[in-house]
């Protein structure tokens, strides 16, 4: 992946939903891309569904982890209800990424959301798609592959 400006992505919604997991595949995938790449999270109250929030930050050189705030590129929001909380990070002209996106009657599990959005998110980046399933794979345990693999794909196909 060439670029040689800083990307900055969001990933927020609720504890249990997978936000951590979206933002570690989105960090592995970037730095496999040949970027440096640095992380950040907060974790809030999400052992009680309460809200989380994952910055990724990737480019040629990246010298902090946190996305200044009114400054993401990408805020992937994985709960509804967390849209309007979370809309303050994304920068003028920006893209919101929601679960309005994709068709999620047509999720293989209402947990896969995450990965679904990621697929979506793919869309706006020039990262080979293979890329992508590799580092999904090795995120996940082999019993979640395809079911993962299938929500990567309706992202695919979701809006943009």
């Amino acid at each position: 992946m060439t670029n040689d400006k800083v990307t900055n992505v969001v990933i927020a919604g609720l504890g249990g939903q997978g936000v951590l997991k979206a933002s570690d595949i989105m960090a592995d995938v970037v730095f496999a891309a040949g970027c440096d790449v640095k992380k950040s999270e907060i974790h809030g109250m999400s052992q009680r569904g309460g809200s989380v929030t994952s910055d990724v930050r990737f480019g040629p050189e990246v010298a902090s982890p946190m996305v200044p705030n009114g400054q993401a590129d990408y805020l992937v929001v994985l709960a509804a209800d967390q849209v309007e909380n979370n809309r303050s990070a994304l920068r003028p002209g920006g893209v919101l990424i929601s679960p309005d996106d994709i068709d999620q009657e047509k999720l293989p599990h209402h947990r896969s959301i995450n990965v679904a959005l990621l697929g979506v998110l793919s869309k706006y980046m020039d990262i080979d798609e293979n890329l992508w399933m590799q580092v999904i794979r090795q995120n996940l345990p082999e019993k979640l592959h395809d079911m993962n693999e299938k929500a990567f794909a309706l992202g695919r196909e979701g809006k943009i």
